[in-house]
């Protein structure tokens, strides 16, 4: 069974960084594709970036673009969310997410696509 494990969360002010890490376990780490969610308060989960296997390719949504950075580290089987410039707006649980099927090369943008989840990491940041 694989499990995912989310890190890093906290309280920032505006302008901030944080880095979020994502710690796999339960099968071959390198034959996942990743991604980042996150949640606010009464408002759907929303993609924020994703990953392919190899950490050649990734994707991220307009509202993050230029601000974060998604990277992996297939020997420690964990994968990163690096957030500079963070906004109020930012504010959410963010949640890694894990394909095991045949997209490992894929960029996934949506919920379904994924098989596993991590728990979740609260962001949150002050104006």
């Amino acid at each position: 069974q694989v499990q995912l494990v989310e890190s890093g969360g906290g309280l920032v002010q505006a302008g901030g960084s944080l880095r979020l890490s994502c710690a796999a376990s339960g099968r071959a780490f390198s034959t996942s594709a990743m991604g980042w969610f996150r949640q606010a308060p009464g408002k759907e989960r929303e993609f924020v970036a994703a990953i392919n296997w190899s950490g050649s390719s990734s994707y991220y949504a307009d509202s993050v673009k230029g601000r974060f950075t998604i990277s992996r580290d297939n020997a420690k089987s964990t994968v990163y969310l690096q957030m500079n410039s963070l906004k109020p707006g930012d504010t959410a649980v963010y949640y890694c997410a894990a394909d095991y099927g045949f997209g490992r090369d894929s960029l996934h943008t949506q919920n379904a696509e994924y098989d596993y989840w991590g728990q979740g990491t609260q962001v949150t940041v002050s104006s």
